[in-house]
């Protein structure tokens, strides 16, 4: 693996446009699939906009038809926009691909810059990302007379958070001190070169997440950690520290391929084709 390069697009005035980015990362993808760059990252803000990955579904998104943004990469509907610092590390990964070990990557980077800044944050089984962890629920306070122990989230199919006010708004995890997302996670990789990455919470005003479903997630919320500090935070102050953690744990990493199971005949089990053979390999954000 190449040492990692950082371009920094641009933030605040100067925050990317979504398409902008995404042009830019195909011709950086192309680029570092003829080894013609170096591994890069690409640091950017974005102006405000909903992004939608292959497994969104349509009970997910804004209710007020607020346009958002089909893209190919992993994961489902999200939010990007000011106040959140956007990273789409471009790497060459040896193949057979191993896409989980390249989220862990990615998620351990982010954790590691969340505890600098004083917040301790953690992986959650089968949800990608890095969140922070809400109280046991007989702990959490009762928010707007809701009795957590009857969440209809968790026992109604229909229900549907985004028509149900602050009780059940995403940007209100924290008061409900429920688990919620500090960063999301999503990528897409084309042969063996990875696009896409991270969107990390540092100031963003929160409620944007309020009109979707993040994530797909219904029984969890989404964090800052300028709302977890209870202090204005900078992407200027995190740019740094985001930069050395991510350099620090791919120099770290020993990459090697995807192990393929065989089966008795020495062929790849079912379900287990090599990434070779295959276009494209995907992660849940």
């Amino acid at each position: 693996m190449s040492e990692l390069r950082f371009v920094r697009l641009g933030f605040g005035a100067d925050a990317v446009d979504y398409q902008v980015a995404w042009d830019k990362q195909r011709e950086v993808h192309a680029a570092r699939f003829a080894d013609e760059v170096e591994d890069t990252c690409l640091l950017l803000e974005h102006p405000p906009v909903y992004t939608a990955g292959r497994r969104t579904a349509e009970s997910e998104r804004p209710l007020d038809g607020t346009p958002v943004v089909d893209v190919d990469r992993g994961g489902k509907i999200t939010w990007h926009g000011p106040g959140q610092l956007v990273g789409y590390p471009i790497m060459k990964l040896p193949r057979p691909v191993d896409v989980v070990a390249h989220v862990r990557r990615l998620e351990e980077a982010l954790i590691r810059t969340a505890a600098e800044f004083g917040v301790a944050t953690t992986r959650v089984e089968g949800r990608s990302g890095v969140w922070v962890l809400g109280d046991p629920v007989e702990q959490r306070p009762q928010f707007g007379g809701l009795s957590l122990d009857f969440d209809p989230r968790l026992h109604d199919e229909e229900f549907d958070p985004r028509l149900n006010g602050p009780e059940y708004a995403p940007s209100n995890a924290g008061q409900r001190r429920e688990d919620r997302k500090l960063a999301a996670i999503g990528i897409r990789v084309a042969k063996g070169v990875t696009m896409h990455g991270f969107a990390l919470n540092v100031n963003p005003d929160n409620t944007w997440f309020d009109r979707i479903i993040p994530c797909g997630i219904r029984d969890a919320g989404v964090a800052s950690l300028a709302n977890e500090l209870g202090r204005d935070v900078t992407i200027e102050e995190v740019l740094p520290v985001v930069e050395k953690h991510l350099r620090e744990v791919m120099a770290e990493a020993v990459l090697k391929p995807r192990e393929i199971e065989r089966d008795s005949a020495g062929g790849s089990a079912p379900g287990t084709a090599p990434a070779a053979e295959r276009a494209t390999e995907r992660a849940s954000a």
